[in-house]
């Protein structure tokens, strides 16, 4: 039962695969918090094409990942950054998944919310960033899905200040049918949006964006903050107008940010609910309970394969999110829309595999251990 992982110092040790599989049954909706994954995509692997050509996506193996995260009463944050969304999945490929998604959550009655941007622009004035913006807004809408109105690499690249948000958001807000989800993702998942808000200096930044819900509360549902700052998010959402909720994005603290204190607490959209998703799903429904100390028993010691998952480069943690559904039988390949199975190391890989197995997060850990030596092997470790 050993199977020899290698070190980032290239030596090889000896671990012993755990043999107890998940064991978590699919449940209702919760009751205490609102909790969406952001879903990866299923490349179809035997597509011919290169990492410049349209995304090849296996559409069945995608939608199935979905109802699998739905059935366990999470919602699905759909064609967001964990979709690979700018990172091998282009415009024309997030309309058609969120059109296909959207479908599927109204045929299992499951809650969906879709990221809007502008990513069929790399550039342009601020009209024609309105603009693209609207494009994705009216596809959402027509969708049925609630929208994220994600960052802007357009906006962040045109903008000269602070006041350029605020024309920019408050002109969305006014036209959106129903209440959005507001998306501040920081630079670490994107260096691109380096200084969003108008600033680089964060108190600065956090100014405005509180300015553009102050202005439209009835139109924001909520805000999603990625910027891995525990204390800033508790901060923000302090400040946040009565019924605007805080969604964590935070995939480096977010057992204490859901959990929460005196003062409130945060609802959660999370890359790292992908491969968690049936482990937190059974966490919120002991938080459903009252029951913090199990919510936290469970999903405290996730926190390490997360943070492990989004270590810098963070922007490639979709790597060892797929890497996690292949092991744990979601698909049947390692393989990623423009090639992103290649953005981590074999020891990363290695560590990921150890950290989920330790968590008992394989359905099959037999499957699991097998498919990580077929990737060793691959790599010319002997088995």
């Amino acid at each position: 039962m050993t199977i020899h992982l290698p070190a980032p110092d290239g030596s090889l040790r000896a671990y012993e695969p755990r043999t107890e599989p998940l064991a978590v049954t699919p449940g209702t909706p919760f009751t205490s918090r609102t909790v969406f994954s952001a879903a990866h995509v299923v490349a179809d692997p035997f597509a011919d094409t290169n990492p410049d050509a349209p995304a090849a996506v296996d559409w069945d193996a995608t939608l199935a990942f979905r109802r699998h995260l739905w059935s366990h009463g999470l919602g699905v944050a759909e064609a967001m950054d964990t979709a690979q969304r700018g990172m091998g999945l282009d415009w024309a490929g997030a309309a058609e998944l969120i059109r296909r998604s959207a479908a599927e959550a109204r045929a299992v009655g499951g809650r969906i919310a879709c990221g809007v941007g502008t990513d069929q622009i790399t550039g342009g004035t601020l009209a024609e960033i309105r603009t693209a913006y609207e494009e994705q807004l009216a596809l959402v809408e027509e969708s049925g899905a609630q929208a994220i109105l994600m960052a802007s690499r357009a906006l962040a690249a045109t903008a000269t200040g602070p006041e350029d948000y605020l024309d920019v958001y408050g002109h969305l807000l006014r036209q959106a049918a129903e209440p959005v989800v507001l998306h501040w993702l920081g630079p670490m998942f994107d260096p691109a949006l380096a200084g969003y808000w108008g600033s680089a200096d964060l108190d600065a930044a956090t100014e405005t964006f509180l300015e553009v819900i102050a202005a439209h509360p009835d139109k924001v549902d909520g805000i999603k903050v990625s910027l891995l700052d525990a204390q800033r998010e508790v901060d923000l959402r302090r400040r946040l107008p009565q019924g605007v909720r805080c969604y964590t994005g935070d995939d480096f603290n977010y057992p204490e940010l859901i959990a929460g204190d005196e003062q409130g607490f945060s609802h959660a959209l999370l890359g790292i609910f992908d491969p968690l998703g049936p482990l937190a799903a059974e966490a919120v429904r002991r938080l459903d309970t009252g029951d913090t100390a199990a919510f936290r028993g469970l999903l405290d010691p996730t926190v390490e394969l997360s943070r492990h998952l989004f270590q810098t480069p963070t922007r490639f943690y979709k790597t060892g999110v797929v890497f996690l559904a292949w092991l744990a039988g979601h698909q049947t390949h390692f393989t990623m829309v423009g090639g992103l199975q290649s953005a981590r190391s074999l020891p990363h890989f290695a560590r990921a595999y150890e950290l989920a197995d330790g968590l008992s997060l394989f359905p099959d850990p037999k499957l699991a251990e097998d498919r990580m030596k077929t990737l060793l092997a691959l790599y010319g470790v002997a088995r």
